[in-house]
């Protein structure tokens, strides 16, 4: 059985606004979530589940879903999905690459570290790291 998808409303104010302390921050952090998401072990495959969205002059970690309601495209965004987008944007956080506009906002739904699968960067090149989201490209 499929989940159904459907037209989800989201808005820039339900996304997680970030500050970025520098300019190369930005590439930092995309890299970053690159190796940050779902993983398959089967087949040592990576789904990253967060990306980093600049619009309108400000920063967001947005779940690959929240991308696609934006876009206006069906999805199945869930609760677990925003959980999980608190916690990758909490981490980033405790890891000094960013700082969370408002902190409370992200707190809570989480998810616990065991549904996350963090690669290491000296591990990536062992991991096919797939994104089912791409910022900025067209496929035609």
């Amino acid at each position: 059985m499929t989940e159904e998808r459907k037209v989800v409303p989201v808005d820039l104010n339900d996304l997680v606004e970030i500050e970025l302390e520098e300019q190369d921050d930005f590439l930092k952090i995309r890299e970053t979530l690159t190796r940050v998401g779902v993983a398959s072990r089967k087949n040592q495959t990576l789904f990253q589940s967060c990306h980093i969205l600049h619009k309108k002059g400000k920063y967001y970690i947005v779940h690959f879903k929240e991308l696609f309601a934006l876009d206006g495209k069906p999805t199945n965004l869930t609760e677990n999905d925003i959980a999980r987008r608190n916690t990758i944007a909490n981490l980033l956080a405790e890891w000094g690459l960013l700082s969370l506009s408002d902190a409370e906002k992200s707190k809570s739904p989480s998810v616990t570290l065991n549904q996350i699968k963090i690669i290491p960067f000296k591990d990536k090149i062992e991991w096919t790291l797939e994104s089912k989201y791409n910022i900025g490209k067209r496929k035609f």
